[in-house]
């Protein structure tokens, strides 16, 4: 039967019908995607001897609040062959004498200090450049100056690298949350953060999924020299997506693990300091595509907020297929918790997630533009370079 109802209501209804199919087709993979990934803290670690030799990359810029303790817990570790490589990249604060204080009571810490930035580089990317130069081990662990970790951690890690034949090894931490909106946000960055990278398909060599995580990346030191190291990024701000994103390019194995319960971060303290440090890299992740901004915007509000308007809003089949919807969304932020390391019941709040990521992403584009680059710990970046960083 033909429908005759108002253009409208039709449309809406196929807007329904369509978006739960989405949601249907993509609760199936995240269902069985996240079923696959298993969490680093359950692995074995390796006893087999001689362990492979592993250098740890830390970068640290005005990093005095967190980097005793992160670096503590990196001499606690229970491996043998180690050696820690840490870069006070031009701080202001006491970053630098906290470093140079600990590594005079361990040997196996080296402090790097860098006073200029050469052209070409963002600090961070140079930092972990100047590091792996001079690294010794033939695994190279890239991790961020307030990542705590357990002291099996880089044991289990390492193992899953030898049983798996991996040359590349990333794990999503937990993150402690200041606040329920800071924990709102987790949530839904996780669950966008999902849909982007698939994190399940990145072991796949013949899927050209990729991933990559600064509080964890453990690679092997001849796959990241081969692959052109930190040089071929220089002026991404989001380096270690894109670390993981040259490594599959050259062909070499990655894998996604769960890190929580192994390493943990406190990574921003406010909501302020959130939307500040996301606005970073919310538009390069888009490689400074004004279309893709608007793609993802729309999106965004037909996909993830309409249903939760459409409940209230419409009436008939179309708010019970908008309700299926809805109830598909929040089981599917259930599952995906643990991505973001945030408590399961988050998913009530997924439609203010979805608004204060528009937020983000819409003023990091605005502000991109307006100055024409990126404003970043007191360097500016100009846009041509940026843009003109391709992986």
């Amino acid at each position: 039967m033909a429908y005759h109802g108002p253009p409208m209501a039709f449309f809406l209804l196929g807007l329904a019908v369509l978006t739960l199919l989405f949601y249907l087709v993509i609760g199936s993979e995240i269902v069985l995607g996240s079923r696959s990934i298993p969490f680093l803290k359950d692995l074995p670690p390796l006893s087999a001897r001689p362990l492979p030799t592993v250098s740890i990359l830390i970068p640290a810029r005005n990093e005095e609040r967190n980097i005793e303790e992160a670096l503590g817990s990196v001499l606690h570790l229970d491996y043998e062959d180690l050696e820690i490589v840490a870069v006070d990249d031009r701080s202001t604060d006491g970053t630098g004498a906290i470093l140079d204080r600990m590594a005079a009571t361990d040997p196996r810490v080296r402090v790097v200090h860098v006073t200029e930035l050469p052209p070409g580089w963002l600090g961070k990317n140079h930092a972990l450049h100047l590091g792996s130069e001079s690294a010794r081990g033939e695994l190279l662990l890239f991790t961020d100056a307030d990542i705590v970790m357990e002291p099996s951690t880089l044991r289990r890690a390492v193992g899953r690298m030898a049983a798996e034949g991996l040359d590349h090894l990333t794990a999503s931490p937990q993150v402690n949350s200041p606040s329920l909106i800071f924990e709102m946000f987790m949530g839904t960055f996780a669950f966008f953060f999902a849909l982007f990278t698939r994190p399940w398909k990145v072991k796949d060599p013949k899927s050209p999924r990729h991933i990559g995580i600064g509080a964890f990346n453990l690679v092997r030191a001849s796959a990241y020299h081969a692959a052109g190291g930190h040089r071929a990024i220089a002026m991404r701000p989001d380096d270690d997506l894109k670390l993981g994103k040259l490594l599959k390019k050259n062909g070499f194995r990655q894998e996604f693990v769960f890190g929580q319960g192994a390493i943990r971060v406190e990574w921003y303290t406010s909501v302020r300091e959130l939307v500040q440090g996301m606005m970073k890299n919310a538009f390069p992740g888009i490689d400074y595509s004004i279309p893709a901004v608007l793609g993802a915007t729309l999106a965004m509000l037909f996909l993830n907020l309409w249903p939760f308007v459409a409940v209230f809003a419409t009436g008939g089949a179309t708010r019970l297929l908008n309700l299926a919807t809805v109830l598909l969304i929040l089981s599917l932020c259930w599952i995906n918790a643990p991505l973001g390391g945030v408590r399961r019941w988050y998913g009530i709040t997924f439609p203010f997630g979805v608004l204060l990521f528009l937020y983000i992403l819409w003023r990091s584009t605005v502000v991109t533009l307006w100055n024409d680059g990126i404003d970043w710990r007191g360097t500016h970046y100009p846009l041509a370079e940026l843009k003109a960083n391709k992986v």
